[in-house]
């Protein structure tokens, strides 16, 4: 215990308290955006999976389903895990100077975590199998270790883990070594087998489809998203340390030019990777190939981070404040309306509800996905006009703690 209040104080030591008011406006507008491209992608995901996608995908030739999937692949694919993840990281740096500030004991944060996890199998289990909060709070407690890091070592410790080039080879040499074969799991599910379970089956048939999608995708989860989760929790974590919240204004402006630079030369790479280079004969090449998808990894990260940045820049600006400032009510209750977006996704996509697996083309999947957006934050903000937290917050927090909290706005 006296470690662990050490290493408290060494943060409350680098980083005074950012103001309140303005710190949860402009990180819950971002949760609220990344909650948004999230649903974009996985209503894409629930709508038809992985393993239907290549065959599903055929059969949308008009002008405005080819638009649509260049958009997906454009401005969402791959760009808001990694804000989620960055925002869950500067979220635990504040949770730690909290901490110390109230005096609380370091187990509300493992209750914390162990609740997330719980929650995470849950979703699994009960509505969707790509869920992510789950490695969340496997990741969170390995942020434990890091708290006492300086800055600077932080910052060389996620660039390694992000740059790292030989994932790939790690994930064959785990398969290998551990006899794990991923594709044995839905070798059972033939295509025509997944849509009956999903439009016709029943509950159960369908708890027993998500474990096993489940199953065959958690290397991938645990070798490729983990390291691109976890460099940008230690981002987060950076520049919760670092302060850099409580003067957010000037930061962002100061960072304004190698920002945009950024963008713009890994934009151009995106732009030749999505519409020209799979054409080409090199392409073909494993080697190269494996290199140019990895280095599109890299340019998606890059452009999430630019995300970011254009949000809280924007938000300087009486005009796009008062745009963006609606984001905040569903990022307030991100973890709600989260798993939320799961369970509409199965009402309306599974046989417990609508049946419209693999009938929705592309750019109705995105309009789907905007309009329950919409409703989530009309919704959102309907729901903390009379009560302090969302309803998973609340149980999350009451977890937390370790007593019942009050909800309502008063109590």
């Amino acid at each position: 215990m006296n470690t662990i209040l050490t290493v408290s104080m060494s943060v409350e030591k680098e980083a005074s308290i950012y103001p309140i008011s303005k710190r949860i406006a402009v990180l819950d507008i971002l949760r609220g955006f990344a909650l948004f491209g999230i649903f974009m992608v996985n209503a894409e995901i629930m709508n038809c999976v992985f393993m239907n996608q290549d065959t599903f995908s055929q059969q949308w030739t008009t002008p405005i389903d080819r638009l649509a999937v260049r958009v997906q692949q454009f401005f969402f694919y791959g760009k808001f895990f990694p804000i989620f993840s960055f925002l869950f990281g500067v979220g635990i740096s504040i949770q730690f100077l909290s901490l110390k500030r109230k005096g609380i004991s370091m187990t509300f944060f493992y209750r914390r975590m162990g609740a997330l996890f719980l929650f995470g199998i849950g979703h699994i289990l009960f509505l969707w199998s790509g869920d992510v909060i789950h490695l969340y709070a496997l990741l969170g407690l390995c942020i434990l270790f890091l708290i006492r890091w300086k800055p600077k070592n932080l910052l060389l410790l996620a660039g390694c883990i992000f740059l790292f080039p030989f994932y790939n080879t790690i994930f064959e040499w785990v398969l290998s070594t551990t006899g794990y074969q991923p594709e044995s799991y839905l070798a059972n599910y033939k295509p025509d087998d997944i849509v009956q379970v999903i439009r016709e089956g029943s509950y159960r048939d369908g708890m027993g489809l998500r474990i096993q999608e489940y199953k065959s995708n958690v290397a991938v989860l645990f070798l490729s998203l983990m390291p691109i989760a976890f460099a940008m929790f230690i981002l987060g974590l950076t520049i919760g340390k670092k302060g850099w919240l409580q003067d957010i204004d000037k930061w962002i402006q100061q960072i304004k030019k190698p920002v945009l630079w950024i963008a713009v030369l890994s934009n151009i790479y995106r732009v030749f990777f999505l519409f020209f280079l799979w054409e080409t004969a090199i392409w073909k090449a494993p080697f190269w190939r494996d290199t140019f998808i990895y280095l599109m990894h890299i340019c998606d990260t890059l452009m999430a981070l630019f995300y970011v940045w254009l949000i809280v820049y924007l938000y300087q600006y009486r005009f796009w404040k008062k745009i963006l400032s609606p984001l905040q009510y569903a990022g307030r209750m991100a973890l709600t309306n989260y798993l939320l977006q799961s369970a509409i996704g199965l009402f309306i996509f599974s046989s417990i509800g609508l049946h419209w697996y693999q009938t929705l083309s592309p750019s109705q999947t995105i309009g789907l996905a905007i309009v329950v957006f919409m409703v989530q934050v009309l919704l959102s903000k309907l729901w903390l006009q009379f009560f302090k937290f969302g309803p998973l917050e609340w149980v999350w927090r009451c977890i937390s703690y370790w007593k019942v909290l009050g909800i309502r706005k008063g109590d």
